[in-house]
């Protein structure tokens, strides 16, 4: 392997794992806050010990998350010296208001909710919380609008060898980006289907060895489980149908900004009218044509919202005589004005994405998607009333798939994303080849690669060994916090957990 590859699977490696742990701190961030009201407002026990309880698991979570994504931002000077060179500009400003504004809201406002259960006041205890969860959307609305960036350069202009901000009206176009505008939340309902489903999941293993104990079960264990396993199953199958919304509005944006990755993701190779979907195609060994497909007739066109779509082989003989356009015909400005260097320099450049990682990377993230909410549906109905589900192996392995199902399906909609921008750093304007460092060798690639791949396999050991362990010792034993009128002002914080 040369040194692009390699660096391109050491950046896939270290970004798959760290966004295991993104959507669990955005969405259980926010449903610890939403039981933690429920307690305020109700002074009903069962809902703070629950509030402790996924408390923990977000806590547990989210210093792993912090802990793996420190490690992204060295491979920018690491491997990728080039595109930071490249891209410094833009990315400046939305990465230092996520470290400056979202990263310091979320860690300041966590610690004053560790610390401050005999401190604070109820609802401002239970504010903090809430600025937490806040921070962790505020945080994906500067990440985000850096990638839509990538997918749709918008607002920049080509000058001194680098994309450059366009001033503040260029500024506000990158944070207004039409990508940006529906992939936000169509990651937010991806990451809220991953929370609900934990919760779910994580209640629904409870109460079937709740139903075990028999009489001998904790009736507030039961009443508190069964309420978290509800709110979880209804955040999923609410979430899944707002997944669903967004992702057909981002998947129209995707076929203008950039038209070969919806034909890439369909593996549509020819230009077709009132375009089908393959539930399954099979390409000939070097992707140039179909050989067999299992079609839904029309439904390409619908979620393009286009009658026609171009085809692979027609978007490749595009690109060879007239460059790189969106799916109008149209280019942004930093395409038009990087688009003589970009021909001189990257001559015979293969528009077309890795065909078969697109195709079914796009499938795996619907299919797992959807397969999640089935599981949520099946478990409201099972647990309805007084009903608790009975425990055994198909049960134990539905509640461990649920919340895997959605985490998957966002790891894949990531590849895909990703993958199917290929050959592309910058859509339209710089390719990955040319992003990677000049002097960096193989040899030093691998040795990072293997470092943090070793690494990250002891945070993965680490990060299961906790979440199991406090999962199974289940709902803590609470007293209600002091009033801190009665706490003496030297009295040391509390530490809840």
């Amino acid at each position: 392997m040369d040194t692009v590859t390699l660096a391109r699977w050491q950046f896939g490696i270290t970004t798959v794992y760290h966004y295991l742990f993104v959507p669990i701190t955005i969405s259980l961030s926010m449903i610890t806050a939403i039981i933690q009201t429920f307690w305020v407002r109700t002074g009903n026990e069962k809902y703070l010990r629950l509030t402790k309880f996924f408390g923990k698991l977000f806590l547990i979570n989210f210093a792993l998350g912090v802990v793996t994504g420190i490690v992204q931002e060295f491979q920018f000077g690491m491997n990728w010296s080039e595109y930071s060179r490249f891209v410094g500009d833009v990315f400046g400003a939305p990465l230092a208001l996520e470290a400056l504004l979202a990263f310091f809201l979320e860690s300041t406002f966590l610690g004053l909710w560790i610390f401050g259960w005999d401190k604070l006041p109820k609802k401002l205890h239970l504010m903090a919380i809430y600025m937490v969860a806040f921070g962790t959307m505020l945080s994906a609305v500067f990440i985000l609008a850096a990638n839509s960036w990538m997918q749709n350069p918008v607002g920049t202009t080509f000058n001194n060898g680098r994309a450059e901000i366009d001033g503040v009206q260029g500024f506000l176009e990158v944070m207004t980006n039409p990508v940006f505008l529906v992939t936000f939340p169509h990651v937010l309902a991806a990451a809220w289907m991953v929370g609900g489903a934990l919760v779910a999941g994580v209640s629904g293993w409870h109460l079937a060895r709740l139903r075990r104990l028999g009489d001998e079960a904790p009736e507030q264990d039961v009443k508190a489980f069964k309420f978290s396993a509800r709110l979880g199953a209804w955040i999923l199958i609410g979430a899944s149908l707002l997944a669903m919304i967004t992702g057909d509005l981002q998947s129209k944006a995707m076929v203008q900004a950039q038209p070969m990755k919806m034909s890439a993701a369909e593996g549509l190779y020819n230009t077709e009218t009132n375009a089908s979907f393959s539930v399954l195609t099979i390409g000939s060994l070097d992707g140039s044509e179909e050989v067999w497909a299992l079609k839904i007739p029309g439904l390409l066109s619908f979620l393009s919202g286009h009658e026609t779509v171009d085809g692979i082989n027609e978007l490749r003989e595009r690109y060879a005589t007239q460059g790189y356009y969106q799916f109008d015909g149209t280019q942004t400005k930093l395409q038009q004005e990087y688009a003589a260097e970009l021909k001189a320099n990257y001559p015979g450049l293969d528009p077309v994405p890795n065909i078969f990682l697109s195709y079914w990377t796009f499938r795996l993230m619907i299919t797992l998607g959807m397969a999640g909410a089935a599981i949520g549906v099946l478990m409201l109905w099972l647990i309805r009333g007084d009903r608790l589900p009975k425990p055994g192996r198909l049960w134990t392995g539905l509640m461990v798939a649920l919340p895997l199902l959605p985490l998957f399906a966002n790891s894949f909609g990531w590849i895909f994303t990703e993958m199917g921008r290929q050959p592309w750093l910058v859509a339209g304007v710089l390719p990955t080849a040319a992003g990677v460092s000049p002097t960096a060798s193989v040899a030093e690639v691998v040795t990072s690669m293997v470092v943090f791949t070793l690494l990250y396999g002891v945070l993965a050991v680490i990060e299961v060994w906790l979440f199991l362990k406090y999962t199974r010792m289940g709902l803590p034993e609470v007293e209600p916090p002091l009033d801190p009128a009665d706490i003496d002002d030297d009295a040391p914080l509390t530490f809840a957990y």
